[in-house]
């Protein structure tokens, strides 16, 4: 008699899981296309050089922007251009007259030489939906 309550309940507990990521998913899918909901984004850098390091270092990159706009803004995706550099996606909206940050890092592991790397991020944004976002450094053998 257990296994049927418990199976139940396990099921029960997927569906409203699968229902609330459904509805999260809608609404960050009406943001990027209802252009009554666009606002505007200020990038405080958009092209960041970090001058020099030594191969082996993480290197943590930060952009800084600010919701300009009316509506909230919702960064829906962040995508780094390459396997050696990772972003983080701001999970909560960006109220109007508010600042957010893009999180990112870079290994510099076995990546000698000047390195230029993207990041994107898709936004609700006018204009445009796309942004990238670029950082330069130059890896220095290690000795």
């Amino acid at each position: 008699m257990r296994f049927p309550v418990l199976l139940f309940i396990v099921v029960a507990c997927m569906v409203g899981c699968k229902q609330k990521d459904a509805s999260k998913s809608t609404a960050l899918d009406t943001s990027q296309t209802d252009s009554t909901q666009f606002t505007s984004i200020e990038w405080q850098q958009q092209t960041i050089d970090f001058g020099k390091i030594t191969e082996g270092q993480k290197l943590e990159v930060v952009y800084h922007f600010k919701n300009t706009g009316t509506k909230p803004l919702i960064i829906s995706k962040v995508e780094p251009g390459c396997g050696c550099t990772v972003a983080e996606t701001p999970t909560e909206p960006v109220a109007p007259g508010k600042e957010g940050t893009i999180k990112g890092a870079f290994d510099s592991n076995n990546r000698v030489g000047t390195q230029h790397k993207s990041i994107f991020v898709s936004a609700n944004t006018k204009g445009t939906q796309h942004h990238e976002l670029v950082f330069t450094v130059e890896v220095d053998k290690k000795s």
